[in-house]
């Protein structure tokens, strides 16, 4: 019976080691998982843009079929305001910068000071249907 306790209490606890061990594994998918996850989540913002813009696109059409011009006021859009709006994740903000008779220009602004900015940072569509954006060219196109 005396040699169980004993071996009972040298069993208890963590040792530091082990303890140590565990920190490193959880530092190291930390250090892992956390680019993935920025990125991932400036996708998901970049797609929010692009599909506001899209369906601005897809509205001046109908709006133009209707009236034989386009329309700067969002809520002849089917948006709830009547100028520029912000996305849901409040990280762009939604304008159509002009529009006339023959065309319109509708652009999607980043406005946070963090790397994104410098990647994507603006979202451009037009009337005929090209796509830009800027500082880089890809960003319509990019999956990363």
């Amino acid at each position: 019976m005396y040699m169980y306790r004993k071996m009972y209490r040298k069993m208890r606890g963590v040792t530091i080691v082990e303890l140590m061990i565990v920190v490193v594994v959880l530092g190291i998918l930390a250090a892992v998982a956390y680019p993935n996850y920025r990125d991932f989540a400036a996708r998901a913002k970049r797609n929010e843009a692009k599909a506001a813009l899209l369906q601005i696109a897809t509205n001046q059409e109908r709006w133009y079929l209707n009236n034989n011009s386009y329309t700067t006021d969002m809520t002849n859009l089917g948006f709830n305001v009547a100028g520029n709006f912000v996305t849901e994740s409040n990280s762009y903000r939604i304008n159509v910068d002009a529009a006339d008779a023959s065309n319109f220009s509708a652009s999607a602004t980043y406005l946070n000071a963090d790397a994104e900015a410098g990647k994507c940072g603006t979202f451009v569509i037009d009337g005929r249907g090209v796509r830009t954006s800027t500082p880089e060219t890809d960003c319509w196109t990019r999956t990363r």
